[in-house]
Protein backbone atom coordinates (compact mmCIF):
# COMPACT_ATOMS: atom_id res chain seq x y z
CA UNK A 1 0.00 0.00 0.00
CA UNK A 2 1.75 3.77 -0.98
CA UNK A 3 2.75 5.53 2.21
CA UNK A 4 1.05 9.18 2.70
CA UNK A 5 3.06 12.22 2.68
CA UNK A 6 0.61 14.18 4.40
CA UNK A 7 -2.41 13.62 7.11
CA UNK A 8 -4.72 16.74 8.21
CA UNK A 9 -7.62 18.84 6.99
CA UNK A 10 -8.93 20.38 3.71
CA UNK A 11 -11.32 23.18 4.89
CA UNK A 12 -13.29 25.66 2.95
CA UNK A 13 -15.76 27.72 5.30
CA UNK A 14 -16.87 25.51 7.83
CA UNK A 15 -16.47 22.49 6.10
CA UNK A 16 -13.60 20.05 7.01
CA UNK A 17 -12.15 16.94 5.32
CA UNK A 18 -9.82 14.56 6.61
CA UNK A 19 -7.95 13.84 3.61
CA UNK A 20 -4.50 12.58 2.89
CA UNK A 21 -1.98 13.13 0.41
CA UNK A 22 0.01 10.79 -1.43
CA UNK A 23 2.77 10.71 -4.01
CA UNK A 24 0.89 11.11 -8.22
CA UNK A 25 3.98 10.40 -10.00
CA UNK A 26 8.23 9.35 -9.59
CA UNK A 27 10.26 9.14 -11.94
CA UNK A 28 11.72 5.71 -13.55
CA UNK A 29 14.92 5.88 -14.60
CA UNK A 30 18.03 3.33 -14.96
CA UNK A 31 20.53 4.51 -12.56
CA UNK A 32 24.29 3.71 -12.96
CA UNK A 33 26.48 3.66 -9.84
CA UNK A 34 30.05 4.84 -9.27
CA UNK A 35 32.34 2.70 -9.12
CA UNK A 36 36.30 2.51 -8.29
CA UNK A 37 38.05 1.87 -12.33
CA UNK A 38 40.49 -0.48 -10.61
CA UNK A 39 38.49 -3.07 -8.58
CA UNK A 40 34.41 -2.05 -10.04
CA UNK A 41 34.12 -1.81 -6.24
CA UNK A 42 31.12 0.47 -5.54
CA UNK A 43 32.76 4.04 -3.78
CA UNK A 44 30.43 4.76 -1.06
CA UNK A 45 30.27 8.40 0.90
CA UNK A 46 31.76 7.82 4.76
CA UNK A 47 30.14 9.24 7.37
CA UNK A 48 33.39 10.71 8.67
CA UNK A 49 34.11 13.22 11.88
CA UNK A 50 37.86 14.84 10.69
CA UNK A 51 37.77 16.20 14.26
CA UNK A 52 37.16 13.32 15.60
CA UNK A 53 39.09 11.21 12.81
CA UNK A 54 36.79 8.64 13.17
CA UNK A 55 33.58 7.12 11.34
CA UNK A 56 30.05 8.18 13.24
CA UNK A 57 26.56 6.41 13.69
CA UNK A 58 23.37 7.94 12.34
CA UNK A 59 22.80 8.01 16.15
CA UNK A 60 24.95 10.54 16.82
CA UNK A 61 24.15 12.71 14.34
CA UNK A 62 22.00 16.52 14.50
CA UNK A 63 21.06 19.32 12.60
CA UNK A 64 22.46 22.59 12.62
CA UNK A 65 22.33 25.63 10.72
CA UNK A 66 26.31 27.61 9.84
CA UNK A 67 25.31 31.26 10.42
CA UNK A 68 29.05 31.98 10.04
CA UNK A 69 32.03 30.14 8.55
CA UNK A 70 32.01 26.74 10.87
CA UNK A 71 29.96 28.05 13.69
CA UNK A 72 26.40 26.50 13.86
CA UNK A 73 23.41 26.95 15.90
CA UNK A 74 21.94 23.38 16.63
CA UNK A 75 18.35 22.87 15.87
CA UNK A 76 16.43 19.60 17.68
CA UNK A 77 13.28 18.06 15.83
CA UNK A 78 11.58 18.62 18.58
CA UNK A 79 12.35 22.68 18.35
CA UNK A 80 11.32 21.88 14.64
CA UNK A 81 7.80 20.59 15.63
CA UNK A 82 6.83 23.37 17.91
CA UNK A 83 7.33 26.23 15.47
CA UNK A 84 5.05 24.03 12.75
CA UNK A 85 2.57 27.21 11.32
CA UNK A 86 -1.33 25.65 11.51
CA UNK A 87 -0.92 24.44 7.72
CA UNK A 88 0.67 21.74 8.80
CA UNK A 89 -2.35 20.07 10.33
CA UNK A 90 -4.58 22.04 8.24
CA UNK A 91 -5.32 23.01 4.24
CA UNK A 92 -7.66 26.26 3.98
CA UNK A 93 -8.79 27.08 0.78
CA UNK A 94 -8.19 30.68 0.79
CA UNK A 95 -9.35 31.51 -2.54
CA UNK A 96 -11.35 29.51 -6.19
CA UNK A 97 -9.91 30.93 -9.23
CA UNK A 98 -10.96 29.86 -13.20
CA UNK A 99 -9.10 26.94 -14.09
CA UNK A 100 -8.48 28.10 -17.65
CA UNK A 101 -6.57 30.87 -15.89
CA UNK A 102 -4.05 28.40 -14.16
CA UNK A 103 -0.59 28.60 -16.48
CA UNK A 104 0.65 24.63 -16.42
CA UNK A 105 4.23 26.16 -15.91
CA UNK A 106 3.13 27.32 -12.39
CA UNK A 107 2.53 23.47 -11.17
CA UNK A 108 5.72 21.82 -9.69
CA UNK A 109 5.24 18.59 -8.01
CA UNK A 110 1.68 16.77 -8.06
CA UNK A 111 0.18 14.52 -5.29
CA UNK A 112 -4.05 12.50 -4.83
CA UNK A 113 -5.30 14.08 -2.22
CA UNK A 114 -7.45 11.04 -0.95
CA UNK A 115 -10.62 11.47 1.99
CA UNK A 116 -10.65 9.75 5.08
CA UNK A 117 -13.63 7.73 5.49
CA UNK A 118 -15.51 10.56 7.47
CA UNK A 119 -14.91 13.04 4.77
CA UNK A 120 -16.03 11.12 1.66
CA UNK A 121 -19.23 12.94 1.17
CA UNK A 122 -17.78 16.49 1.69
CA UNK A 123 -15.06 15.22 -0.56
CA UNK A 124 -17.47 14.76 -3.38
CA UNK A 125 -19.34 17.74 -2.83
CA UNK A 126 -16.18 19.66 -3.56
CA UNK A 127 -15.27 17.54 -6.15
CA UNK A 128 -18.39 18.17 -8.27
CA UNK A 129 -18.72 21.93 -7.16
CA UNK A 130 -15.40 22.53 -8.89
CA UNK A 131 -16.08 20.41 -12.25
CA UNK A 132 -19.10 22.23 -12.24
CA UNK A 133 -17.59 25.27 -11.79
CA UNK A 134 -14.38 24.79 -13.15
CA UNK A 135 -12.69 26.68 -10.41
CA UNK A 136 -9.23 25.86 -8.87
CA UNK A 137 -8.76 25.95 -5.10
CA UNK A 138 -5.61 27.93 -3.81
CA UNK A 139 -4.19 26.61 -0.42
CA UNK A 140 -1.44 26.41 1.62
CA UNK A 141 0.26 23.64 3.26
CA UNK A 142 3.48 22.77 5.50
CA UNK A 143 5.48 19.60 5.00
CA UNK A 144 8.76 18.88 4.43
CA UNK A 145 9.87 21.80 6.48
CA UNK A 146 8.16 23.98 4.14
CA UNK A 147 5.06 25.97 3.39
CA UNK A 148 3.82 25.47 0.19
CA UNK A 149 1.33 27.41 -1.80
CA UNK A 150 -0.85 24.87 -3.57
CA UNK A 151 -3.35 24.98 -6.33
CA UNK A 152 -6.02 22.06 -6.03
CA UNK A 153 -8.21 20.72 -8.93
CA UNK A 154 -10.66 18.50 -9.80
CA UNK A 155 -9.70 15.16 -12.17
CA UNK A 156 -11.06 11.68 -12.61
CA UNK A 157 -13.66 12.10 -9.80
CA UNK A 158 -10.68 13.12 -7.17
CA UNK A 159 -8.65 16.07 -6.24
CA UNK A 160 -5.19 16.62 -7.59
CA UNK A 161 -2.80 18.77 -5.76
CA UNK A 162 0.19 20.81 -7.54
CA UNK A 163 2.69 22.47 -5.26
CA UNK A 164 2.95 25.79 -6.75
CA UNK A 165 6.48 27.87 -7.97
CA UNK A 166 6.18 31.35 -7.31
CA UNK A 167 6.20 34.09 -9.48
CA UNK A 168 9.55 35.22 -8.57
CA UNK A 169 10.74 31.72 -9.76
CA UNK A 170 9.37 31.72 -12.99
CA UNK A 171 12.36 32.18 -15.12
CA UNK A 172 12.04 35.10 -17.98
CA UNK A 173 14.19 34.69 -21.00
CA UNK A 174 14.35 37.79 -22.71
CA UNK A 175 14.29 36.24 -26.57
CA UNK A 176 11.14 34.09 -25.33
CA UNK A 177 7.95 35.45 -27.27
CA UNK A 178 10.27 37.96 -30.07
CA UNK A 179 8.59 37.40 -33.00
CA UNK A 180 11.18 40.14 -34.61
CA UNK A 181 8.77 41.34 -37.51
CA UNK A 182 8.25 37.85 -38.84
CA UNK A 183 5.14 37.52 -41.11
CA UNK A 184 3.55 34.32 -41.55
CA UNK A 185 1.58 34.53 -45.06
CA UNK A 186 -2.22 33.29 -44.88
CA UNK A 187 -1.73 30.23 -47.29
CA UNK A 188 1.37 29.28 -44.99
CA UNK A 189 -0.83 28.71 -42.18
CA UNK A 190 -3.85 27.17 -44.15
CA UNK A 191 -1.06 24.36 -45.01
CA UNK A 192 0.68 24.27 -41.28
CA UNK A 193 -3.28 23.95 -40.28
CA UNK A 194 -3.53 21.13 -42.91
CA UNK A 195 -0.33 19.51 -41.46
CA UNK A 196 -1.75 19.70 -37.68
CA UNK A 197 -4.78 17.88 -38.89
CA UNK A 198 -3.29 15.12 -40.33
CA UNK A 199 -1.25 14.35 -36.92
CA UNK A 200 -4.17 14.51 -34.22
CA UNK A 201 -4.75 11.77 -32.33
CA UNK A 202 -6.13 10.89 -28.53
CA UNK A 203 -4.15 11.73 -25.99
CA UNK A 204 -3.33 8.13 -24.89
CA UNK A 205 -0.14 8.55 -22.45
CA UNK A 206 0.72 4.87 -22.29
CA UNK A 207 1.93 4.93 -26.07
CA UNK A 208 4.59 7.17 -25.11
CA UNK A 209 8.30 5.82 -23.94
CA UNK A 210 11.44 6.98 -22.72
CA UNK A 211 13.39 5.61 -26.15
CA UNK A 212 16.62 6.63 -24.36
CA UNK A 213 16.23 4.47 -21.13
CA UNK A 214 14.71 1.76 -23.70
CA UNK A 215 18.35 2.06 -25.56
CA UNK A 216 20.54 2.28 -21.84
CA UNK A 217 18.62 -0.72 -20.99
CA UNK A 218 19.26 -2.86 -24.15
CA UNK A 219 22.78 -1.64 -24.00
CA UNK A 220 23.19 -2.99 -20.48
CA UNK A 221 21.65 -6.47 -21.63
CA UNK A 222 23.88 -6.80 -24.83
CA UNK A 223 26.79 -5.93 -22.57
CA UNK A 224 25.81 -8.94 -20.38
CA UNK A 225 25.36 -11.45 -23.16
CA UNK A 226 28.77 -10.39 -24.38
CA UNK A 227 26.80 -8.93 -27.33
CA UNK A 228 28.06 -5.76 -29.92
CA UNK A 229 26.89 -2.67 -29.27
CA UNK A 230 25.34 -0.86 -32.34
CA UNK A 231 24.73 2.65 -33.13
CA UNK A 232 21.61 4.33 -33.59
CA UNK A 233 20.63 5.03 -36.86
CA UNK A 234 20.39 9.51 -36.76
CA UNK A 235 18.16 11.56 -38.87
CA UNK A 236 19.55 13.78 -41.08
CA UNK A 237 17.67 16.52 -41.16
CA UNK A 238 18.23 19.27 -43.77
CA UNK A 239 17.59 23.57 -43.38
CA UNK A 240 14.43 24.64 -44.28
CA UNK A 241 14.59 26.97 -47.24
CA UNK A 242 11.15 27.15 -49.00
CA UNK A 243 8.48 27.02 -46.03
CA UNK A 244 5.86 26.41 -48.41
CA UNK A 245 7.78 23.73 -50.46
CA UNK A 246 8.63 21.61 -46.90
CA UNK A 247 4.88 22.03 -45.89
CA UNK A 248 3.57 20.62 -48.90
CA UNK A 249 5.93 17.49 -48.99
CA UNK A 250 5.44 17.01 -45.05
CA UNK A 251 1.47 17.09 -45.95
CA UNK A 252 2.21 14.86 -48.72
CA UNK A 253 4.00 12.14 -47.01
CA UNK A 254 1.44 12.16 -44.09
CA UNK A 255 -1.41 11.74 -46.92
CA UNK A 256 0.68 9.20 -47.99
CA UNK A 257 0.18 6.96 -44.66
CA UNK A 258 -2.68 4.93 -44.35
CA UNK A 259 -4.69 6.09 -41.37
CA UNK A 260 -6.43 3.83 -38.99
CA UNK A 261 -10.07 3.88 -38.85
CA UNK A 262 -11.46 4.79 -35.08
CA UNK A 263 -12.78 1.89 -33.22
CA UNK A 264 -16.28 3.26 -33.16
CA UNK A 265 -15.71 3.64 -36.96
CA UNK A 266 -14.35 -0.53 -37.14
CA UNK A 267 -17.25 -1.84 -35.22
CA UNK A 268 -20.29 0.44 -37.06
CA UNK A 269 -18.25 -1.18 -40.17
CA UNK A 270 -18.31 -4.41 -38.67
CA UNK A 271 -22.11 -3.89 -37.67
CA UNK A 272 -22.95 -3.52 -41.16
CA UNK A 273 -21.67 -6.28 -42.61
CA UNK A 274 -22.70 -8.77 -40.41
CA UNK A 275 -26.41 -7.14 -40.81
CA UNK A 276 -25.70 -7.00 -44.59
CA UNK A 277 -24.46 -11.19 -44.20
CA UNK A 278 -27.91 -11.42 -42.10
CA UNK A 279 -30.25 -9.58 -44.70
CA UNK A 280 -28.53 -11.95 -47.41
CA UNK A 281 -28.98 -15.24 -45.76
CA UNK A 282 -32.66 -14.02 -44.78
CA UNK A 283 -33.25 -13.41 -48.60
CA UNK A 284 -31.59 -17.14 -49.83
CA UNK A 285 -33.80 -19.52 -46.73
CA UNK A 286 -37.04 -17.60 -48.27
CA UNK A 287 -36.04 -18.05 -51.97
CA UNK A 288 -35.84 -22.07 -51.01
Amino acid sequence: MATSVWKGYLTFGLISIPIRLFSAARDEHISLNQLHKLCNTRIKQPQYCPTCQRMVERSEIVKGYEYEKDHYVLVEEEEVKKIAPPSAQTMEIFEFVNLADVDPLYYETSYLAVPEEPGRKPYQLLVKTMEETKRAAIAKVAMHQREYTVIIRPRGNGLTLHTMYYNDEIRQVAEYGQTDGVQVKPEEIKLAKQLVESLVADFEPQKYHDEYQERLKALLDAKLKGQEVTTAPQPQLAPVIDMMEALKKSLAAREAVPKKPPARALEAVGGEADAEAAEKKARRRASR
